[in-house]
Order: structure tokens, then C-alpha cells, then sequence
């Protein structure tokens, strides 16, 4: 049985780029340095995908989700998970009246399941109880109490956290976040702005607190609303990733290459935010730069500057062009400490197989190839560095290694 594909109407695209222009730009505008964050926020929104925002306390986390929520039209649940949460807490305890009639019947009024927005803080410390029914509302938005079946509305779950997980169970936890970012302090030439922006946020009322409502989200004066982003959603399978496959197919390869793991279930989900890229964009079809947010796939920190390089390369294979999402474009400045305990674990990792157990000619072979494609990713972030003591630093860490490779650049 074949259904019938979705409409991207014009009113679809009007939308997205509404959504940019009156959401996330001025959400910008207020949170200096979060730029990336924002973008990934309205992202995952209108993909129906999870973010997990990784950072110490006091880097606004919960402030940029808060904002997010008072700037759109519908309901947000926000809660802080302590070891001792229970599912009660988030999901609404059962109905007494219905109960005393022998049925269990939760009462979700102002709970997690009529939410749009969820946002849970510190998700790391949730004990079993909540694990167990977390699970499946991230990944089916489902919540199963004894016989009773939740539909939950949320269109997406935030989830923060100062450290990612340790412990297997809460590793299947991280892994329903499909994409992953650090929100550190600002940078220092950065902290005048902060201060300024801070201290106008604390006179500022709740963005179009007076504005009229409107059910379709689009009525002049109104804010956007959750319904009108679930449409907007729906209509993702419209937008034609064609152009895009087979690069995204070679970026996929080229990524678990190099030892980072996605799996197919991740790669096919990982379409959806493609496709959501082109939408805010105003775009039917998807382009190279809407690739940019698989750079955000990481599950260690050790991890995200190689997987930067592989997405800025895989983009730099289409010219930039009007249209494209800004986010593509956006050359960080990598972090020379990152880079220098990357360059240092691929050194201790040859001279464990240069000092280990004899093996087989392919087997040395295909791993001096891999230690050779990471150094060269290493070795082109190297050159971005702006210090020119570590970039200097870094560079002949990386020669030092080549020599010992018994490769050139």
C-alpha cells in the first residue's frame, strides 16, 4: 500500500523562515555566543528530534529553553530530575476519582505528556523508575503505565547535563538525543555583550506576552505556534534530498571510517534534520550545507573536532550560495587543547602497535591507514588555530608523528 507523499505548500515555507526570522534570530540577538545552540534548538523543533546541551551550571541552558518556549504559542513542562524524582512527578499521578472505580487513569493536566516543549534538567541523575518510562517516551513519544497508552505531544525533548554518562544504562538514555552540543562560558571578549544583554533580559517582559493568540500560527501580531511547527513538521518528507544522498552517504562512510559509530537507525533520522535545514531555509530541496549539524553528533567531546573537519569538507564541495543555511558557513576556531589531546592519543595508539603482539601484514596495514586519514584530519584543523605558539606547538606534534608513521603529508 503506497500513501500519498506530503504537500510542501508555500505557506509551509513562509512559515519556516518566519520561525527564523521572529524565533531564533532575536533569540540570538539576546543570548550572545549561543548562536549554535539556538540554530540547533529550531532544528530539532521542526525535525521532531531530541538535543542534549552539555555544560557546567551558569551557561544559561535552562534560559535559552525557557525563551524558546515563551516565544512560541502552546504549552512548555520544564523539570529538574533528582535521584529521587519520581515518574509521578513528570508524568502526572493517577486520577483518584477513577481509581476508587478500580481503574488506573493518569491525570496529565499541566504534566509531561500535553507539553509541546519538554525540558528536563540534570537528565543524568534519573533513577530506574524514571529511566524505564523515559525511554520510551524519547524514542516512540509513548507512554506505557500498566494498560494505559500515553500519547505524548511533545514535538521535542532538551535534556542538560554537566557531564555525559558513565553507566551503560544511561548511555541508552543519551543515545534517544540525536544531536549533542557544548554550552560553555563566553569567550572573554564576548563577556561586555553578555553583561549588557543580561541586565536588558531582567526589565524584558515574556516575548508578545499581549499578542493576540492564533490556532494556525500565522495571523499578524501573533506568535508562532506549536501547532503550526507540528504541521510544519509533517510536511518534512517533501523536501527532496536527492541532490544531497550520495554525498551524505560518502560523509556517513567517511565518519564511521573514522571511528565514530552510526548507526543505520542514525542515519536515516539523521535525513529528517536534513530536510528541516532546507525548510527553515525556504528551500524544496536540500543542499550540501544543510549538512552541517552532523558535526554535532558526537558522543565523547574527543570527538567533535575531527568530526567538524569531516562535515566542513564534505560542504566545501558546493560553492556557498544565497539561500544556504548560515549555520554551514560558520568556521569555528578549534580548540588547540582539544587538538593536542586528540594528536596525543593517536600517538599512544602507534606505539601500542608498534610495541604489541606481532600482527598480521593487512591487519598493521589498515591501521597505520586510519591512524594516517585522522592525523590528516588533525593536521588540517591544526592550520586554524590563531595562536601562533600552539598553532607552531601543534604543528610539530603532528610532524613528529607523520616521521613516525612513515608517511609524508
Amino acid at each position: 500500500m503506497t500513501h500519498p507523499r506530503p504537500i510542501l505548500a508555500p505557506d509551509h515555507l513562509a512559515f519556516g523562515e518566519r520561525l527564523r526570522a521572529e524565533v531564533l534570530e532575536p533569540m540570538k540577538a539576546v543570548f550572545i555566543g549561543k548562536e549554535e545552540i539556538i540554530d540547533l534548538l529550531g532544528l530539532c523543533l521542526v525535525a521532531g528530534e531530541n538535543l542534549f546541551i552539555l555544560g557546567p551550571p551558569g551557561t544559561a541552558k535552562s534560559a535559552l529553553v525557557h525563551d524558546l518556549g515563551q516565544r512560541l504559542e502552546g504549552t512548555t513542562f520544564s523539570y529538574l530530575l533528582t535521584r529521587f524524582t519520581e515518574p509521578n512527578e513528570l508524568f502526572g499521578p493517577f486520577d483518584i476519582r477513577r481509581l476508587r472505580d478500580g481503574e488506573l487513569v493518569t491525570n496529565t493536566e499541566g504534566m509531561l505528556p500535553e507539553a509541546s516543549l519538554v525540558f528536563l534538567d540534570e537528565l543524568l541523575n534519573a533513577n530506574s523508575a524514571i529511566l524505564n518510562s523515559l525511554l520510551t517516551s524519547l524514542n516512540e513519544k509513548v507512554l506505557r503505565r500498566g494498560r494505559e497508552t500515553l500519547h505524548l505531544r511533545s514535538l521535542m525533548f532538551v535534556a542538560a547535563s554537566n557531564h555525559l554518562p558513565q553507566e551503560e544504562a544511561l548511555r541508552a538514555l543519551f543515545d534517544r538525543f540525536l544531536l549533542r552540543v557544548h554550552c560553555g562560558n563566553v569567550a572573554i571578549e564576548q563577556l561586555t555583550q553578555v553583561l549588557e544583554s543580561g541586565w536588558s533580559l531582567e526589565a524584558r517582559p515574556s516575548p508578545n506576552a499581549n499578542a493576540p493568540h492564533a490556532a494556525n500560527g500565522h495571523a499578524p501580531g501573533s506568535r508562532p505556534t506549536f501547532d503550526a511547527v507540528r504541521d510544519l513538521r509533517n510536511a518534512l518528507p517533501a523536501i527532496d534530498l536527492a541532490p544531497v544522498r550520495a554525498a551524505y552517504v560518502e560523509l556517513v562512510h567517511r565518519i564511521r571510517y573514522s571511528g565514530l559509530p552510526v548507526s543505520d537507525r542514525r542515519a536515516v533520522k539523521l535525513q529528517r534534520l536534513i530536510a528541516a535545514s532546507a525548510l527553515l531555509c525556504g528551500r524544496r530541496q536540500a543542499r550540501l550545507s544543510d549538512m552541517w549539524m552532523l558535526q554535532n553528533i558526537w558522543d565523547t567531546e574527543e570527538q567533535q573536532e575531527v568530526l567538524r573537519s569531516l562535515v566542513q569538507k564534505a560542504i566545501a564541495q558546493e560553492p556557498a550560495a544565497d539561500g544556504d543555511h548560515p549555520r554551514a558557513f560558520t568556521q569555528e576556531t578549534p580548540d588547540a587543547e582539544a587538538l593536542a589531546q586528540d594528536i596525543q592519543k593517536l600517538h599512544d595508539r602507534w606505539t601500542q602497535l608498534a610495541a604489541g603482539p606481532a600482527a598480521t601484514q593487512a591487519e598493521s596495514a589498515g591501521e597505520a591507514a586510519y591512524l594516517r586519514d585522522r592525523l590528516s584530519i588533525l593536521d588540517g584543523r591544526c592550520q586554524w588555530v590563531q595562536d601562533p605558539e600552539h598553532r607552531e606547538a601543534l604543528t610539530a606534534a603532528t610532524r613528529q608523528l607523520w616521521e613516525k608513521l612513515g608517511a609524508k603529508k
